[in-house]
């Protein structure tokens, strides 16, 4: 699938080739906060009829204002890609609370291993707060232990910000807000770490 990008007015833009989908029933109205997996979650501002390299089709304009983004998505291609309403309020509560259950397979902690990267990115794409969340998990232990390399750091940033633009549109705040929110919950398990290794 071809992505055509373009800069106007101070915003990014991304508009999704249709291919052969240039129509289908409409899963989202106007106003719907979405979540687009490797982009984060957003606001359905428009759904119109555009033409695109001669093809017309009808379009979803979706706004992600974290990263001023503004993508084009062809109304028969947006379950394909894996595009879904946002997450409720108590879910959003559940991954906070329970950010830091579960165990890290201990082979995650090798300071290069393609594997568990490949397994991170699949996350990733999945578009699962859940999954999401495990990743920050993973790579926040495995920097306790060692500085992480460029693509861990790039993978916990890009998590960081899937995670806490959904926040946002969940909870209705500033994305300053929902950082901080995020950075107290590891902030918070760090502490608690740091206490038990204290006790032996």
């Amino acid at each position: 699938m071809i992505s055509y990008y373009f800069f106007t007015f101070n915003k990014f833009y991304v508009i999704i080739n249709s291919g052969n989908s240039l129509g289908g029933d409409s899963m989202f109205q106007v106003g719907d906060k979405v979540l687009y997996p490797m982009y984060g979650a957003g606001i359905i501002d428009s759904i119109e009829e555009k033409e695109v390299l001669g093809v017309k089709g009808q379009y979803y304009l979706l706004n992600i204002p974290h990263v001023n983004m503004e993508i084009m998505i062809p109304v028969g291609k947006a379950e394909d890609l894996g595009i879904r309403q946002v997450v409720n309020s108590e879910v959003v509560d559940d991954v906070l609370r329970f950010f830091f259950e579960g165990d890290t397979d201990p082979v995650m902690f090798e300071s290069n291993n393609r594997f568990y990267r490949d397994i991170n990115k699949k996350k990733m794409k999945s578009g699962d707060i859940y999954q999401e969340s495990e990743i920050i998990r993973d790579l926040t232990r495995k920097s306790n232990l060692h500085k992480l390399g460029m693509e861990d750091n790039n993978m916990l940033h890009t998590a960081l910000q899937l995670v806490t633009s959904e926040i946002v549109q969940v909870k209705g705040i500033e994305m300053e807000k929902a950082v901080e929110m995020l950075q107290s919950v590891i902030n918070q398990a760090k502490e608690e770490k740091e206490k038990q290794e204290a006790l032996g």
